[in-house]
This record gives structure tokens, C-alpha cells and sequence, in this order.
């Protein structure tokens, strides 16, 4: 039966990679339905070629983009805001809804497909990072199902026992030996600089990762080690398992995409070429396996795998990654929102790329907000990112 896709975040990275995999196999995919913000040019395009029924775009732009769909003969329904992309993930047609909107702006639409009970392959680190609990037990509550496309989490959970797979909480139950979950992590493009070296980066630098293409807020991340920390607190609520059971590690070749300790000793580990076609194909198609376009793995090629420590102090925001999941999730989404006013004054040529960890630090210590509950509701999350961001933005100004 052909699975129904709304691909929220379609005209960027883990867009396009999705929506390649899925030209490959329309005679089992149907893209029902696309989002996107910025680059409504590509967007139409996409349209073009895929005709989906519905179209999430900004507001202000709605009545635009359907006249420029009409123009070119296609009859797509054109939905707006914040709420077009709830009632894109919520629609009854959709099976699938690929959550690859960047930052917090993803958040509303992937709990909303939670709370619908439809298959999610998250890529947005955010909906986890902020609303961890609240998220995990709508998936539960209304027998959502959740997979990870991030590599390192899909590497992950393909290397877990099939009972765990199908529900977290059993990675608890001794008798599958779980000791630890290792994810890997490319350095970004200054592992081999120092200090002084970041705090001269422009931005070009930055954003040019060795191994992965990716957007240029993914991008700074990555060049911070915050991309990790992030990765490690999805991964907390991800796998039902405390930041001291999760470790980090550099591992420059991205072939490994992260690994499972296990208490017999044992590593399992994924392997794959950095593409990010092969964990949103596996995604697609689980429990089955599809062909995914990426180029396999030549062995033969591969002189020597490495594996590094991360220096905390050079790459500080994995630290506070680390400290704001001890804190509890308030902590979580104040670290997150910090970071990503901090990332954009990066961008924007206002902060140096070693402020982004001494804003996020600072913000940390100083924004104040009550503990959150399983219970808390998306208003609650939202009021503390308001809070730390506007916290953030005052900071920014401070230091021009």
C-alpha cells in the first residue's frame, strides 16, 4: 500500500535527501504534502515535480505561493503559519510526516503528529531538546511511532536488540545488556585548530564541515560540538537513558555512525558512507530495507579509523550540554534557544564563534524558570524559550 509523506522542511538538506529517496520509490511513496519557509523558488519547484496535495508555507506568503501555483497549473492547497504545518502533520491522509524544520519553529508540528498518532522520522533535534518528556509521552499516550534519521541515533537504534526498537523503557531490563551508547562525532573543521584559532574563524570557515554538506546553522553547531551536545540529550530521551550512560567521541572518518557497548563486552557498531540518504531510507522503509542512492562503502579505500576525546574546554558547549540534561528539561531549553540567537549574531558577523559557548554558558546561570513536568504543555516550554531568548538577545547586544 503506498505510504502517504508530508515532508515539513522540504527545501532543505534532509529534504533533499528525502525527497530523492522518494522519487526512487513512487510506487510505494506518495508526497502528499511539503513545507517550506525561505526559498519558496525551490519550493515551487518541488512542487512541480512532485505535486503534493497541500503546501505549508509563512503567512504573509500564502496568497503569493497560490497564485504562483496556479500559474504553473497545479491545484495544491496552500496552508499558512505555525497552524498550516499542525494541519499538515495532523491531516488523517498523512501516514509519514519527515520532521526536518530547523529549530524550535519545528516543535509545534511534530508534537501535533505525536499527539495524531503518525509515524515521525525526526531529524529536528528541537522537538526532543525542548519538550523531551512531553513528546515521548504523546508518542506513547496515541501509539505514535518515532524513529530517528539523525545519523547517530538511527545508527543507534539499528544496532539495539528489536525489543527496544519497539519500546524504550526495555532498555532498562538487564537481560538485554545495554552498558553504554556511543556517539560519534566528526571534530567539525577545527579539531586540529586551537583555541586562538576559533576565536579567529569567520564564518566560511566555520560552515565548512570536512565530511558532511549540511545548513549553516547545523553547520556552526557542528564547528562548536554543540550539534553533540544537542545529540546527546535527544539521545536521553530517545533511548529512555540517563547523560551518564551516553558518551561522546570523536571519530574523524564518519564511517562508525555511533555504536552500543554492550555488558558482554561487546561494540555494535553501524557503518555507512556520510550521506544522510541511508538512515532516512532505513527510516522509511522499517522494518524493510530500501535502496537508499547513497554511494556504499568501499572497505578496500578505508587506511585507519580514529577515535578521539573531546577537549572540553576547547569545545565547550558539550560541557553544558552535559550540565543543562542534569539540570532537567527548563535547562534544556534554555540552553537551546541561547544557542540558537547566538549562532545567528555568529552569522551575522556580531559575536566570534568561541562567544557562542560563553553566551550559552551565561544564559544558563542567569535566565530563572521553574521545573517543567511530564505535564507541562507546549505554552509552558515555549514561555521559557521566550524568556531565554530575549535574555539572549539583550546579551548580544550588550557585547556590540
Amino acid at each position: 500500500m503506498t505510504q502517504r509523506i508530508a515532508v515539513l522542511g522540504a527545501t532543505g538538506s534532509i529534504g533533499d535527501s528525502t525527497l530523492a529517496i522518494l522519487a526512487e520509490h513512487l510506487q510505494d511513496y506518495e508526497v502528499y504534502a511539503l513545507s517550506g519557509h525561505q526559498r519558496l523558488d525551490k519550493l515551487l519547484k518541488l512542487c512541480q515535480q512532485f505535486k503534493p496535495k497541500r503546501v505549508a508555507v509563512p503567512t504573509e506568503a500564502v496568497d503569493d505561493f497560490a497564485k504562483r501555483l496556479k500559474q504553473a497549473g497545479l491545484t495544491a492547497e496552500v496552508v499558512g503559519g505555525t497552524q498550516g504545518l499542525i494541519d499538515v502533520a495532523t491531516d488523517s491522509q498523512v501516514d509519514t510526516v519527515v520532521a526536518a524544520i530547523v529549530g524550535a519553529a519545528g516543535l509545534p508540528s511534530t508534537l501535533a503528529a505525536a499527539r495524531a498518532g503518525k509515524r515521525i522520522l525526526l531529524a529536528n533535534k528541537e522537538a526532543l531538546v525542548m519538550a523531551g518528556q512531553v513528546m515521548i509521552k504523546a508518542v506513547k499516550t496515541h501509539h505514535a511511532t518515532l524513529l530517528p534519521i539523525d545519523s547517530e541515533h538511527n545508527a543507534i537504534f539499528q544496532c539495539l536488540p528489536a525489543t527496544i526498537q519497539q519500546d524504550n523503557t526495555q532498555i532498562h531490563d538487564d537481560s538485554h545488556g545495554v552498558r553504554k551508547l556511543w556517539l560519534t562525532a566528526s571534530g567539525g573543521p577545527f579539531l586540529q585548530q586551537s583555541f586562538a584559532q576559533m576565536q579567529q574563524a569567520g564564518v566560511a570557515e566555520a560552515v565548512k564541515h570536512p565530511n558532511w554538506s549540511m545548513g549553516q546553522k547545523i553547520s556552526v553547531d557542528s564547528a562548536t560540538m554543540m550539534n553533540k551536545g544537542l545529540e546527546l540529550i535527544e539521545a536521553c530521551h530517545l533511548f529512555d537513558l540517563p547523560e551518564s550512560k551516553i558518551n561522546v567521541v570523536i571519530h574523524p572518518q564518519s564511517i562508525i555512525h555511533s555504536m552500543v557497548e554492550y555488558s558482554d563486552g561487546s561494540f555494535l557498531a553501524q557503518l555507512g558512507s556520510p550521506d544522510m540518504k541511508t538512515p532516512i531510507a532505513h527510516a522509511l522503509s522499517y522494518p524493510q530495507r530500501i535502496a537508499s542512492g547513497s554511494q556504499p562503502l568501499d572497505l578496500y579505500t578505508l587506511s585507519g579509523l580514529e577515535f578521539i576525546k573531546p577537549d572540553l574546554q576547547k569545545f565547550a558547549c558539550l560541557r553544558l550540554a552535559r550540565q543543562a540534561m542534569q539540570a532537567g528539561t527548563q535547562a534544556t531549553i534554555i540552553l537551546n534557544a541561547a544557542n540558537e540567537i547566538a549562532v545567528e549574531a555568529f552569522l551575522q558577523g556580531k559575536v566570534r564563534l568561541t562567544d557562542i559557548a560563553s553566551i550559552n554558558e551565561q544564559a544558563l546561570s542567569e535566565v530563572k524558570a521553574s521545573k517543567l513536568s511530564a505535564d507541562a504543555d507546549i505554552d509552558d516550554i515555549l514561555a521559557i524559550d521566550s524568556l531565554a531568548r530575549h535574555y539572549t538577545e539583550s546579551l548580544v547586544r550588550q557585547m556590540l
